[in-house]
């Protein structure tokens, strides 16, 4: 490796540790901040009805009809964000390419970990293939997981591998999701989950099916109770059931 290129990933590092502006709106910010308060103030907060089991957004209070019918499978799941806008933005663009952003994801939901997950002993994350994580570069997140461990004490770790691809699961629905991933996680270090309370972190709950599968996985291994937080997650719709049709 030459100077010049020493020089500019030493430039480019220190950029991504020191921020200077937005990584919303690319206004220039001050005391270090990832986001400024104005771009803060407009992301989707997650802060209005949502289900006490699945954490997703809902019209009124009340389990929603998926719980309902078909529990996670952990203790509960609680999101930062609506799936939606800026936050939606910040999610694609760490998966496309912008690594730098899974300090932004974690300073912005430390928050929620902080009031929603003060007794979980350890922090995990959803792992990927190899070959998956080879073609992206890294694991989104895993980056996020381990941010947000650093920034709140707890420890963390990867405890379980995925040991196959799965289908593209965005016209799947949950049980057809949940049959896609059926077996694919494996728990690597039953020691770490073995009497834990667990914390999964991921960047997206859709339905919920991936983290269900995983929270099934160290549970098996002895984890206590297996939660789970994410930065954005999906609106239920119709919470309740489908809405009647019209006539």
């Amino acid at each position: 490796m030459n100077l010049f290129t020493r020089i500019v990933r030493a430039v480019r590092k220190y950029d991504d540790e020191n921020n200077f502006t937005c990584d919303i709106c690319n206004r220039e910010v001050f005391g270090n901040e990832r986001v400024c308060k104005r771009c803060r103030d407009a992301l989707p907060w997650n802060n209005g009805y949502i289900c006490p089991f699945c954490g997703r957004k809902v019209n009124e209070p009340g389990v929603c009809l998926e719980c309902k019918e078909r529990p996670l499978g952990m203790e509960k799941a609680r999101s930062a964000f609506t799936h939606e806008g800026e936050a939606m933005r910040l999610v694609l663009r760490l998966k496309r390419g912008s690594r730098y952003l899974y300090r932004t994801l974690a300073e912005l939901a430390l928050p929620l970990l902080l009031k929603e997950f003060e007794e979980e002993d350890l922090i995990t994350f959803v792992p990927m293939t190899e070959k998956s994580e080879r073609k992206r570069g890294y694991n989104q997140s895993g980056l996020f997981a381990e941010e947000l461990a650093k920034r709140s004490g707890k420890p963390f770790a990867a405890v379980a591998e995925k040991k196959r691809d799965t289908l593209a699961q965005k016209t799947l629905g949950r049980r057809e999701r949940e049959k896609n991933l059926e077996g694919c996680f494996t728990v690597t270090d039953r020691k770490a989950v073995k009497g834990k309370r667990v914390l999964i972190v991921d960047d997206t709950l859709t339905t919920g099916a991936t983290t269900y599968e995983l929270a099934c996985a160290i549970k098996r291994a002895g984890a206590q109770r297996v939660s789970a937080l994410t930065f954005t997650s999906v609106q239920n719709k119709t919470p309740f059931g489908k809405p009647p049709k019209e006539k």
